[in-house]
């Protein structure tokens, strides 16, 4: 556990040192892009975060290799060197989406090459444990395929929630954190070392994630981009099918004198992170669908960008970005952690009584704008502004007065010096080093030079 919380430590701090670079090197190279109609923030920010996050996975993988008891990770799997040059072909591609904004059939395409790259060196799919069945073997075209379409689908997943600051490095961090926990606890107490790559691959993907969140929490100083999306999302895979297939049920001696197809029925709800281990990022997999389903529903196409996904429903709910953030954490915690608790004790009815109520609380939160408070005028003092009688007469008061001023301002009787408009930061350089500004509507940034 030590040298593991070393590499993440290694990875997370390699992550954050660079990101800083990062962040002057994408104003350099004017890798800053017009702020589009779906986007949520109101200046231009540079993206080529993933140039960061892929640095700190190298370190990782160093340091990792270096170490006495995971170097035994990179002697007896070739897993660790199939992740990494998948990662330097999905990370290629994405340095060139952000800065030449690619079409999204060739981004697709990379995806698939990137996926094959990882295939052909061994990180790939052998067998599946299916309840009432067994363990079934697949052909090598059988596994080859599953390999390529999860990780196609995980990365999109990924790639479709990176719509608000921190909302998809904080989301992936958090799958991270519990896929962690269960291949630990198959590695580490049942001895199984097919599960040894997916712990280290965990532990890298959340020091990533942890090293790019403090640039990345709202507002946001720089962007993941697609460099760094679709790289945390190969990653998510990789370990997700580095430990499918890879655990025998019979090493577990759970059940000894009984068969394979009676261990695999009876260890159902351990097997679920593994037959499904989608669940660890549901939230965004479900904003996929929805977002495929919606665009051809309205006859658009699969991959053309919109406002609505998830996090900008909240936002017209009425949550503030930062809220609309935590909500996400929450469901993504409860159904990762939740999934992960299930399979450890699933005879437990206290996990599935804290499950159902820990959801009534998110569908609480989810609709808590829609709530008017009403607090007593003794308790005005311990609550904020906005909440309190008062405040809400004034903020009242002042919309009339904005109202009225408009009104006069229309019919030219307003008489008085006019008070000139804050201009705005410059773009592309200067308001990502300088200060921001404070004008409130959106404005398309120009060109960089």
């Amino acid at each position: 556990m030590r040298e593991y919380l070393l590499t993440l430590c290694v990875t997370a701090a390699v992550t954050y040192l660079l990101t800083g670079p990062v962040r002057k090197f994408a104003i350099a190279t004017g890798a800053m892009p017009e702020i589009r109609a779906r986007d949520v923030h109101r200046e231009p920010t540079p993206r080529l975060g993933g140039i960061a996050m892929f640095g700190g996975l190298c370190a990782g993988l160093l340091v990792a290799d270096h170490l006495q008891n995971l170097s035994s990770v990179f002697e007896l799997s070739n897993e660790p060197r199939a992740l990494l040059s998948g990662a330097a072909v999905i990370w290629l591609i994405g340095v060139l989406d952000d800065k030449f904004e690619i079409d999204a059939l060739i981004k697709l395409g990379g995806q698939f090459i990137a996926a094959g790259v990882m295939v052909a060196q061994g990180l790939t799919i052998l067998w599946l444990p299916v309840p009432g069945v067994g363990q079934v073997s697949v052909t090598a075209w059988q596994g080859n395929l599953l390999t390529v379409a999860l990780v196609v689908i995980t990365i999109n997943a990924v790639n479709f929630v990176d719509g608000l600051d921190g909302l998809a490095a904080g989301m992936v961090c958090i799958a991270s954190a519990a896929f962690f926990m269960y291949a630990y606890r198959i590695w580490y107490g049942y001895g199984i070392e097919e599960a040894a790559p997916a712990t280290l691959f965990a532990a890298i993907l959340m020091g990533m994630c942890m090293g790019f969140l403090p640039h990345n929490m709202h507002p946001a100083r720089i962007f993941m981009g697609d460099s760094g999306s679709m790289l945390i999302g190969l990653v998510l895979a990789a370990g997700a099918i580095s430990v499918t297939g890879q655990v025998d049920p019979d090493a577990m001696k759970l059940f000894p004198g009984t068969s394979t197809r009676e261990v695999t029925h009876a260890m159902l709800p351990v097997f679920i992170p593994l037959l499904l281990p989608l669940t660890i990022i549901a939230i965004p997999v479900a904003d996929l669908l929805l977002a495929i389903v919606r665009r051809t529903w309205q006859g658009k196409s699969p991959f053309a960008a919109d406002r609505g996904h998830l996090h900008h429903r909240l936002l017209e709910i009425g949550h503030s970005h930062s809220r609309a953030v935590l909500i996400m954490y929450f469901w993504s915690a409860l159904i990762a952690f939740g999934a992960v608790a299930y399979s450890v004790h699933s005879a437990s009815m206290w996990i599935v009584l804290g499950i159902v109520a820990l959801s009534a609380v998110g569908l609480v939160l989810l609709l808590l704008p829609r709530f008017t408070p009403r607090a007593p005028r003794w308790a005005e003092s311990f609550i904020p502004p906005r909440y309190r009688r008062s405040g809400r007469a004034y903020s009242a008061l002042e919309h009339e007065t904005e109202e009225a001023a408009g009104t006069a301002e229309a019919d030219g009787t307003e008489e008085g010096p006019q008070e000139r408009a804050p201009l705005p930061a410059g773009v592309n350089g200067a308001t990502a080093i300088g200060p921001r500004s404070r004008i409130p509507e959106r404005r398309k940034a120009g060109t960089p030079r």
